[in-house]
């Protein structure tokens, strides 16, 4: 593991499409921060969870698509490659583009935690900072191992990030503002986790 790690920290881009072109569909290869990451195979309550958004966000925002497992390029930091749970594009947004499209009018990116040992430095720490560098107006994390729902918004260009982060346990009505505007109710949530 030691000598693939110090490999793919000199990948370029290419070669990191190259590879995830290549990868069988159980394997989700993204790249961030230099390296290349593996997302575990999600289970059937992750699904479940970005399923109920989903709905949630056609039945508010009918003239938006959210697609999941869609890959962006966040060429802003390290020229990375993401594959987000979701991604909340207007309506075909997404069309004639290939693998890997560029994030401009995203409107939010979502991610639900996995339980595996990458989830914090990939969905909690290198994502937020992707995604802002990024411009991407939401994040929108579903973390099933705090059971809570964080709210990322005003993203930071320069630095990365976010410069308004709310999280809400389960349970709790979480709104998330524009350009979403939705308030939803994570009740429900507390039925998905271990």
């Amino acid at each position: 593991m030691t000598v693939m790690a110090e490999r793919t920290s000199q990948m370029s881009v290419e070669e990191f499409e190259t590879i995830a072109s290549a990868a069988p569909e159980t394997v989700t290869l993204e790249f961030i921060n230099g390296r290349i990451g593996v997302k575990k195979v999600a289970d059937g309550d992750h699904d479940t969870i970005v399923t109920w958004l989903a709905r949630r966000c056609m039945q508010t925002r009918p003239d938006l698509d959210l697609y999941q497992g869609r890959g962006l390029r966040v060429e802003a930091y390290r020229e990375g490659r993401v594959k987000p749970d979701a991604v909340l594009v207007p309506e075909a947004h997404f069309a004639g583009q290939g693998e890997w499209a560029d994030p401009d009018g995203a409107l939010m990116v979502v991610e639900v935690t996995s339980y595996d040992s990458d989830t914090d430095r990939r969905d909690r720490h290198e994502k937020p900072t992707a995604y802002g560098q990024a411009g991407i107006p939401l994040y929108l994390l579903i973390d099933r191992d705090s059971c809570t729902v964080t709210v990322h918004s005003n993203p930071d260009r320069q630095v990365g990030g976010y410069r308004t982060i709310q999280t809400s346990k389960f349970g709790e009505k979480v709104s998330v503002p524009g350009p979403m505007d939705i308030e939803l109710d994570t009740e429900i949530l507390k039925n998905y986790v271990r």
